[in-house]
């Protein structure tokens, strides 16, 4: 198994990865509203996974949905090595990486260019001094509302209680439509929506096996 340092260095020659930190964002990216066009070379929806981790998500998504692009999103390039690497080894041309804060989330695309989002569990940020890097709070909705197309949906799935009710109540404040939420997952998932309990995260695999329950919130925004 490569050391975390050569991880890094391998990383960095993925062709289906980048990484973007301030200085490159702030004089413009030039993918930004090109992703179609320059990378996947296709017309296919685009979809994010932000705080992708080892990109398990990513991966399982984009294996049962060729017809669609995936984009993994998270700040620690040694851990989105696994899903890059397996990407690359499988031959899964539908799925990139980025490695960036997602603070700076909307300057890597243009507006109407993401059709989906996933959020998959994020830190739930739990001292309240500290809502506002929760990645539902409505400042983080807003980065996300200039680059999606109208009517998007996103997607959260998390272990936190408090993550999961906060989340609700910032989709009442803004009034955005939701379309189906639970605080069990497992106990009340729809026949038609196993692919919802079928892929799973890291983290997913390890709080299911000690019996913690998953929260899903599914809404619109865009």
């Amino acid at each position: 198994m490569p050391t975390k340092l050569e991880k890094f260095a391998e990383f960095e020659s993925f062709d289906n990865c980048v990484t973007l930190f301030w200085e490159n964002l702030s004089k413009g990216f030039a993918l930004k509203g090109k992703w179609h066009k320059e990378h996947f070379k296709n017309q296919k929806p685009i979809v994010l996974e932000l705080g992708c981790g080892k990109g398990e998500y990513t991966i399982g998504l984009a294996e049962k949905h060729p017809e669609k692009n995936f984009i993994g999103v998270d700040i620690k390039g040694n851990r989105i090595w696994t899903g890059a690497k397996q990407a690359i080894d499988n031959n899964l041309n539908n799925v990139a990486f980025i490695r960036t804060k997602i603070d700076f989330i909307d300057y890597c695309f243009e507006a109407n260019e993401v059709d989906e989002i996933w959020i998959t569990f994020p830190d739930p940020q739990p001292q309240s001094p500290r809502a506002k890097q929760r990645l539902t709070h409505t400042l983080f909705l807003d980065r996300y509302k200039k680059f999606l197309k109208q009517d998007s949906i996103v997607h959260l799935k998390t272990d936190s209680t408090g993550l999961y009710e906060f989340t609700l109540e910032v989709i009442k404040e803004n009034n955005l439509p939701l379309i189906w939420h639970t605080n069990d997952l497992y106990k009340n998932c729809p026949a038609d929506r196993q692919e919802l309990i079928n892929i799973k995260t890291h983290y997913e695999t390890l709080f299911t096996a000690k019996g913690e329950d998953i929260k899903y919130i599914c809404f619109k925004l865009g």
